[in-house]
């Protein structure tokens, strides 16, 4: 018998349910993608406009928790309590490009190397999947 109690956490749970998920090219949109959406102030009604915050806030809508209710990926870093470790489903923000402004978020599975880190996250490759990313752009763990 196991002396660790090991139980996913419920946003993680939701989220992992929607991998696959993915952008319709052309003029429809995938409905699924703008029900992340309406989990956010935006409220966008297009597949194209970025979904990755979308997507965590929806998973976290539905696991009622708290949330940002921001499409922006960074308004995850002021949300919940800093982790100095990743913990397997805590909230990972990531950089992206030159822009301060700009990033990605998703939730934090698992390492590959000592350099990178496995995220479960919206709008990777256009659609809900599980991507390495280096460890290099990680801003921040966080948790409820």
């Amino acid at each position: 018998m196991s002396q660790f109690n090991f139980t996913i956490p419920p946003w993680l749970s939701i989220a992992e349910r929607e991998i696959g998920v993915s952008e319709k090219s052309g003029k429809d949109h995938e409905a699924r993608i703008v029900e992340y959406h309406k989990t956010t102030l935006l409220k966008a009604n297009e597949d194209e406009i970025p979904w990755c915050s979308s997507f965590v806030n929806w998973c976290m809508y539905k696991a009622k928790i708290y949330r940002t209710d921001s499409a922006a990926a960074r308004s995850w870093l002021k949300w919940g309590v800093n982790l100095l470790i990743p913990a397997f489903g805590c909230v990972t923000v990531l950089s992206r490009g030159d822009n301060p402004a700009s990033g990605h978020v998703g939730f934090y599975v698992g390492s590959t190397t000592s350099d990178t880190i496995r995220i479960l996250g919206g709008n990777q490759d256009n659609k809900v999947s599980i991507k390495n990313f280096p460890k290099s752009r990680v801003l921040a763990y966080r948790w409820p």
